[in-house]
């Protein structure tokens, strides 16, 4: 029986001629179920979009605000005038006024020795720029013989930043020349008071280092 059911196995193999898949395609008379589709065409890429273009920033609107005013007519009217040593030397820290001469002053500066206006302060002259110290504490003039001119060297604040002096000063000729009289360790003085009694007694407060 199985010897039987292999021939006819062959026969039938033997008797159906090979199918290729071009046959497939080309044969009208199979049916259309057993037919290769055509191969289907890839679509075609599509373009990318051409980037757009950013928008340019609006201009900032004009500002008229006070720069608007900054105008050489604005100022016309307003004039600026440096009189003291102030613009050269830093903080005024005393001053002292000649006792029949109003308009002579002795200014004494923080970190720019002592100066001297004879015209109440149109001008002034440096009067301490070759003695030792530039800190100054403070100027006393005596009211008795105001040619005499005592100084404290020694910023009288206490700061994070200060200049220490070297003790006190006396001029005999209204500041032309000095002598150092003293006290050369006490670093600030604050204060020099002549007794109204007696001008030849000085009093001095020195705060110290």
């Amino acid at each position: 029986m199985k010897r039987s059911l292999a021939v006819l196995l062959a026969l039938v193999t033997l008797a159906v001629p090979p199918v290729n898949a071009t046959d497939l395609i080309r044969r009208p008379d199979l049916p259309a179920t057993t037919q290769s589709a055509a191969p289907v065409k890839s679509a075609a890429p599509v373009k990318a979009a051409a980037p757009v273009k950013a928008a340019a920033p609006a201009k900032a609107a004009a500002h008229a605000g006070p720069d608007s005013l900054l105008k050489p007519e604005t100022f016309t009217g307003l004039e600026l005038r440096g009189i003291g040593p102030a613009l050269n030397s830093g903080r005024v820290i005393d001053l002292a006024v000649h006792p029949t001469q109003p308009a002579t002053w002795y200014v004494a500066v923080a970190c720019g020795g002592v100066w001297k206006t004879v015209n109440a302060g149109n001008t002034f002259a440096p009067i301490f720029d070759q003695q030792g110290q530039y800190s100054i504490g403070c100027v006393t003039v005596d009211p008795k013989n105001p040619l005499i001119v005592w100084v404290g060297t020694g910023e009288n604040n206490s700061q994070r930043s200060v200049g220490y002096g070297d003790g006190v000063y006396k001029s005999e000729d209204g500041g032309k020349s000095w002598e150092n009289v003293g006290l050369k360790a006490s670093e600030h003085i604050g204060r020099i008071v002549l007794d109204p009694r007696d001008p030849n007694t000085v009093y001095v407060a020195a705060q110290g280092p």
